[in-house]
C-alpha cells in the first residue's frame, strides 16, 4: 500500500465517509430533495477531515513510533514530516471549503469536529482524557451532515445521542490494537488507566448497549423494517466475533458502525 495511503489510516477513515455518505443520501431521499452538489460536498468534507485526522496523527507519533513502530511512513523514512503536514494541511483546508460552501452552520460543526480531532492528535491521544475528542467529533457528525444537505438537525438528534458511547467504545477498541506499544511509551490514555481486560469488554458492552437498546426500541415500536434489522444483525454478529479478540473488535466495530448508521436513518425516516 503506497505511504501516503497508509499516512491516514484508510481502514477507518474509509468507514467513516462510507457511513457519511450512506446518511447523507438517505436523509436527502427521505427529505425528497434531490441527491446533488450538496451530498457531494458534504463527504468531500468528511473525506478531507479524515485525511487531516490521520496524518497530523501520525505526524504528532512520529518520534514514539521511530521507536515502537519503525514500519510507520515517517519514521521509516517513505514519507518526510514536512510531507506528512502538507497532506494534513490539504486535507484540512479540503475539508473547511467544502464546508464553507455549504454555509456558515456546517463550516461550524465541521470545524469544531475536525478541531477535536486535532486536540486528540497533538495533545490528548496519550492522556486520560483521549476519550473526549471521540465523542465531540462523532457526536457532532451527524449534525454537520445534516446540516451540510439541508435537513432539519432534528431529525439527528436521536443519532447524536447514541453516538456517544458508541464513540467511547470506538477510541477504546482503538487503543488496544496499540496497547503494548503504548504502555512501552509511557501513555496514559484512557485504555491504558482501565487495563486491557476492562477496557475491551466496556468497550463491547457500551457497543452491545447502543446496538441492542436501538433495536428493541424499535421492535417494540413496530419501527423496524426487515433491511434495518438485517443491517442490525450484521452490526451485532461484527461485534460479537470482534469480542473474541483485541485485534478483531476495531474492524469489527467499524462494519457495526456503517451498518448500524444505516439501519437507524432506514428506520427513523417513517
Amino acid at each position: 500500500m503506497p505511504a501516503a495511503l497508509r499516512l491516514i489510516h484508510p481502514a477507518p477513515a474509509a468507514a467513516v465517509v462510507a457511513l457519511s455518505a450512506a446518511l447523507a443520501v438517505i436523509l436527502t431521499r427521505q427529505a425528497g430533495q434531490p441527491i446533488d452538489w450538496r451530498v457531494a460536498l458534504i463527504v468531500l468534507s468528511v473525506a478531507g477531515s479524515q485525511v487531516a485526522t490521520g496524518a497530523f496523527n501520525d505526524w504528532a507519533d512520529r518520534r514514539r513510533d521511530a521507536g515502537v513502530r519503525p514500519e510507520k511512513p515517517i519514521p521509516a523514512g517513505e514519507l518526510t514530516a514536512s510531507t506528512a503536514v502538507a497532506i494534513g494541511l490539504v486535507g484540512l483546508l479540503t475539508q473547511l471549503l467544502s464546508s464553507a460552501v455549504l454555509g456558515p452552520l456546517p463550516l461550524l460543526l465541521g470545524g469544531i469536529a475536525v478541531g477535536a480531532a486535532l486536540v486528540y492528535d497533538l495533545a490528548l491521544s496519550r492522556t486520560p482524557l483521549s476519550v473526549l475528542p471521540y465523542v465531540v467529533s462523532f457526536g457532532l457528525l451527524p449534525a454537520w451532515i445534516a446540516t451540510g444537505i439541508g435537513v432539519p438537525v432534528g431529525r439527528v438528534v436521536g443519532a447524536m445521542l447514541l453516538v456517544a458511547p458508541f464513540a467511547a467504545a470506538a477510541h477504546l477498541a482503538n487503543a488496544l490494537r496499540d496497547f503494548p506499544l503504548d504502555s512501552a511509551g509511557s501513555s496514559r490514555n484512557l485504555a491504558q488507566l482501565l487495563g486491557r481486560a476492562r477496557s475491551q469488554w466496556l468497550a463491547v458492552g457500551l457497543t452491545l448497549l447502543v446496538g441492542l437498546g436501538v433495536a428493541a426500541a424499535f421492535a417494540v415500536d413496530d419501527r423496524l423494517p426487515p433491511v434495518s434489522a438485517l443491517l442490525g444483525g450484521i452490526g451485532l454478529t461484527a461485534v460479537a466475533i470482534g469480542a473474541t479478540g483485541a485485534r478483531r473488535l476495531w474492524p469489527a466495530m467499524l462494519v457495526a458502525a456503517v451498518c448500524w448508521t444505516i439501519a437507524w436513518a432506514l428506520a427513523t425516516g417513517g
